[in-house]
């Protein structure tokens, strides 16, 4: 079984920022895929950012690229999303997956994703 345990989710106005990380425990893989996904009341749950095993490919959706980056730490288990410029459209229970592959890839995709993180609310006020 592998753990991911999130942190750094809470409230903030907008133009703010925040920062997530993820910590990856148990059996991983010798190199995992990782990904941010988010889910809005009401809503399904959607794809914000992924990052493949080496770090060196990212993906972001549409409404978050150039505000959300997404980076990982191999050597501490660990991945991370600085969130800038923040506006209340990204209040959601933010996700953090992983799978474990030998390919170095980015997955979109949730169904995808073999591990959840417990997730962690953000509320952004206007």
């Amino acid at each position: 079984q592998v753990q991911l345990v999130e942190s750094g989710g809470g409230l903030v106005q907008t133009g703010g920022s925040l920062r997530f990380s993820c910590a990856a425990s148990g059996r991983t893989f010798s190199s995992y895929a990782m990904g941010w996904f988010r889910q809005a009341p009401g809503k399904e749950r959607e794809f914000v950012a992924a990052i493949s095993w080496s770090g060196g490919t990212t993906a972001y959706a549409d409404s978050v690229k150039g505000r959300f980056t997404i980076a990982r730490d191999n050597a501490k288990n660990t991945m991370y999303l600085q969130m800038n410029s923040l506006k209340p459209e990204d209040t959601a229970v933010y996700y953090c997956a992983l799978r474990n592959t030998n390919v170095n890839v980015v997955l979109r995709a949730s169904q995808f994703y073999d591990y959840w993180g417990q997730g962690t609310q953000v509320t952004v006020s206007s």
